[in-house]
């Protein structure tokens, strides 16, 4: 899978830079973001921007990487999901578990006063 990750502030941001988030790529997507949660990472911010198509394997590996960020007082979040993706959040009945953001300034201030349990 390809995925950057960067700092923005206390906001993890992953970015996904592969065209289907689906089976084929779910599993290393969940291990990721399991492995940033357990390093102390609670605030984090996925960027959709380049996916194109995703499916319920794929919704499951954010879903999933939203429990592990609640568990610790921590939310993720979504940025730039167009298209099917976003029509795929609302069939699922998600857009109120999945926040998804069309401006990147928005999405990193939409984790601004939502500290975590640890003060981090």
């Amino acid at each position: 899978m390809k995925l950057e990750k960067k700092l923005a502030g206390d906001v993890l941001v992953f970015k996904i830079q592969e065209e289907r988030l689906d089976g084929s790529v779910a599993p290393d997507l969940k291990a990721e973001l399991l492995v940033a949660v357990k390093n102390g990472h609670h605030k984090i911010l996925v960027d959709l921007s380049e996916v194109t198509y995703a499916d319920s394997s794929g919704l499951g590996a954010l879903l999933f990487g939203q429990r592990q960020a609640r568990s610790e007082g921590g939310a993720l979040k979504v940025y730039g999901a167009s298209g099917r993706i976003a029509n795929l959040i609302r069939i699922a009945r998600l857009e109120n578990v999945l926040e998804n953001y069309d401006d990147w300034q928005e999405a990193l201030q939409s984790f601004e006063g939502s500290d975590d349990s640890n003060g981090d």
